[in-house]
């Protein structure tokens, strides 16, 4: 399949997600985006992902891009699409790829707004921990002021990592996770250390299940001001909500939403976010996968409460 017509496939299925939540894609914003990555579009990673509450109202899309193919970020600044902030956060994923191995990339838009985060992953066998990410220039010194809280709570081998351009916020997404720090009694624990909501029973129970935990930092200080528990699962009703109208939605979403992969159960990707206000969820629907994905599953998937 040519470049062109796997962004139009791609962009058809963006479309056909965003109207199960009634969203419209701003093709103009979307469209020259996927154009710039269409050489990914055929074997790479495509998640569409929604959200609870006030963020039901957007549809966030993620793409994969070999390192092959370069800094990414540097390539949408350079074709027109995302104008610099100015910030340390420009130069972060430029200065990751400097101190770490990287094994791929992966770029994040809505497709309301267009392109806003990028995101370094890191070899599963060479996982950086957070002493390592301390030493990137860029990296908001939030990082090493967490650092004693986060081995604390077992958190040391970073995955992935993400940059926010928009938001100007970076997460850390850990993963080798012990399943003694995902009990009620230790997420409790750090929910109120960090001043964040603390989840309910269900919310609690979901915990359990997650494959990778991620805070969310920033340059300006060393709070954190968002952490999120994300388990990966084919179950369409696993969204850790007790209000009928999300679990309705979620649902909905997760039994509808397109995927390409044929012969095989909707991949999906569940989030608890923990802010210091409120508790929401996210599902990302994974309209392409890769191996990864499959092996994540057959991990994770068959986990007992």
């Amino acid at each position: 399949m040519s470049g062109a017509a796997d962004v139009e496939r791609v962009y058809a299925a963006m479309e056909e997600a965003a109207g199960l939540l009634d969203v419209s894609c701003a093709r103009e914003k979307i469209y020259p985006l996927l154009t710039v990555f269409q050489d990914t579009l055929t074997d790479g990673v495509v998640v569409f992902s929604m959200a609870s509450g006030r963020r039901s109202t957007e549809l966030d899309f993620s793409i994969s891009v070999p390192v092959s193919q370069g800094d990414p970020y540097a390539t949408v600044v350079k074709e027109g699409l995302f104008r610099a902030t100015g910030s340390p956060v420009d130069e972060l994923l430029a200065d990751t790829v400097k101190h770490l191995p990287v094994s791929m990339f992966a770029i994040d838009g809505e497709v309301t707004g267009g392109f806003k985060k990028t995101y370094a992953f890191f070899p599963t066998d060479d996982m950086p921990g957070v002493a390592q990410l301390t030493e990137i220039p860029s990296m908001p010194a939030s990082v090493a002021e967490n650092a004693e809280l986060f081995a604390r709570y077992g958190l040391d081998k970073v995955q992935m990592t993400s940059m926010d351009y928009k938001k100007r916020q970076v997460n850390l997404y850990f993963s080798d996770l012990k399943q003694e720090y995902l009990q009620p009694e230790a997420v409790v624990a750090l929910a109120r250390e960090l001043g964040l909501q603390v989840p309910g029973e269900l919310g609690l129970e979901f915990c359990k299940r997650s494959f990778a935990v991620y805070p969310t930092l920033n340059w300006d200080t060393g709070k954190i001001d968002r952490l999120c528990f994300a388990a990966i699962s084919t179950d369409p009703t696993l969204v850790p909500s007790t209000d009928e109208r999300d679990i309705e939605m979620f649902r909905e979403y997760a039994t509808k939403a397109p995927y390409a992969y044929v012969g095989e159960k909707r991949t999906l990707v569940y989030g608890l976010t923990l802010s210091s206000t409120e508790e929401y969820y996210k599902l990302g629907a994974y309209y392409h996968i890769t191996d990864i994905q499959r092996q994540l599953l057959k991990a994770f998937d068959a986990l007992e409460d």
